[in-house]
């Protein structure tokens, strides 16, 4: 692979990054990376600072940051900005959200053990469905008849 210090292709730079060549036009086009120079035959040309922007915004999103978070944080890293008390907002914002999907998961993991236990009894009781008829599958439809 070509050095850091001189212009890579868009493929090196999706190998260097672990991303995909679409995924950085994507970036390019949402504006979250600079527009790279371009040769003659029209081939975009990435320097390491498009790397480390890159590999800044895939760890990003690994953490949960939508678009718009990691637009505001490439801001912040630019030192533009209240730094550590936006990324703390942001943060808390996240956190928050996480913890309710937690929730949600949660209540639903509990839902399915009790159809699970539902199914189980109904299985011991006559070993086969055989009648078509699924505890399960009729609280599905008279909730859809509700």
């Amino acid at each position: 692979m070509a050095e850091m210090d001189h212009s890579l292709k868009i493929g090196e730079v999706a190998k260097a990054t672990g991303l995909s060549v679409d995924a950085i036009r994507f970036y390019e086009r949402e504006r979250l990376l600079r527009p790279p120079t371009r040769t003659e035959g029209g081939f975009r040309l990435f320097g390491a600072d498009a790397i480390q922007t890159l590999r800044f915004i895939r760890k990003a999103q690994e953490l949960g940051f939508s678009l718009s978070d990691i637009r505001q944080l490439l801001y912040l890293q630019n030192g533009k900005g209240e730094t550590c008390s936006h990324v703390r907002d942001l943060l808390e914002q996240k956190l928050a959200a996480v913890r309710g999907k937690i929730s949600e998961l949660k209540r639903l993991e509990t839902k399915l053990k009790v159809g699970l236990r539902k199914c189980n009894q109904e299985l011991k009781s006559k070993r086969e469905c055989l009648d078509g008829h699924c505890p399960v599958l009729e609280e599905i439809r008279q909730a859809v008849e509700k």
